[in-house]
């Protein structure tokens, strides 16, 4: 049983985006609905590459990168798509890594500056 495709109210609801975004990504060529007249019809093919693009935007990859490495699995399949995920995983991992490590030694350099003051001004 195949599901009934969704509108592009449907769609934006389902995602919780605008349909400014959800046009956005049609234009830049990450979704393709297929077309009744004016109105946007949305496949199981569209709802699992829309999944993938919120979930890749919220790991920090670029919409490029996300397009790309979608293009991927259309023109080479979904071996050489993982290999790339791979990469683009472990290049984001390092980043996420080394912004905690600086959002650690901020947290500790307020913290220090917020107990002085506090001395300071109560001492």
């Amino acid at each position: 049983m195949t599901e009934a495709p969704l509108s592009f109210k449907e769609m934006c609801s389902r995602f919780e985006v605008t349909p400014r975004t959800l046009r956005y990504y049609e234009y830049i060529e990450l979704l393709s609905p297929a077309r009744d007249g004016r109105s946007r019809l949305y496949g199981p093919r569209d709802v699992a590459r829309m999944t993938l693009i919120l979930r890749g935007r919220r790991f920090g990859f670029s919409l490029e990168e996300i397009r790309q490495w979608l293009l991927l699995y259309d023109q080479k399949g979904s071996q050489e798509q993982a290999t790339a995920f791979l990469r683009l995983a472990d290049r984001q991992l390092a980043e996420l890594q080394r912004q905690r490590h600086e959002l650690d030694e901020t947290i500790a350099d307020l913290n220090a500056l917020r107990m002085a003051t506090q001395a300071n001004s109560l001492g």
